[in-house]
């Protein structure tokens, strides 16, 4: 008997992220980018207690329970702030993007979506509409630092994936 879905969060500190889940290299790391953004609801209120997995997949990279040295992670988990916020810190992908899957309240499933650090020739990305496509692009916010706001519903909501 299969039961319905319930919904996503609130998500709770006790064993989620550690402190530096979000550097999947250490700070340091030749060519190593930031990004940074919000999460915001439908209303365009910031939601507080969000949960993003990103994922890179590199070759070589030395799994999500493996940070010891100066080891790279193609994983890494974010919870957001009070303000909505996040971060990851990683080595800009070997593909035109990193893998972004986030958890929030009011969501049955959680929905994934993709970050683009360029507007780079993509099967995924060429499909879209270029109003469509801006929801995917991170923007550059200085040296190494790209902005990526993740829209759940709304105007501007973002692109998200269904597998």
């Amino acid at each position: 008997m299969t039961t319905p879905s319930q919904t996503v969060g609130p998500f709770f500190g006790f064993a989620l992220p550690y402190a530096a889940d979000w550097e999947l290299v250490p700070e340091g790391h030749p060519g190593a980018v930031t990004i940074t953004g919000v999460v915001l609801d439908g209303a365009g209120e910031p939601v507080p207690d969000a949960l993003l997995e990103l994922w890179t997949g590199e070759p070589g990279d030395r799994g999500a329970l493996s940070r010891e040295g100066a080891g790279v992670s193609g994983f890494g988990r974010c919870g957001t702030a009070p303000d909505g916020s996040y971060r990851f810190r990683l080595a800009p992908p070997s593909r035109p993007y990193a893998a972004l899957l986030v958890f929030a309240r009011g969501l049955l499933k959680p929905v994934r979506t993709r970050v683009y650090l360029a507007d780079a020739p993509d099967p995924l990305l060429g499909s879209l509409d270029p109003a469509r496509r801006a929801t995917l692009l991170a923007r550059p916010e200085g040296q190494d630092v790209y902005r990526f706001d993740v829209r759940l519903q709304g105007e501007q909501e973002t692109v998200f994936l269904e597998f």
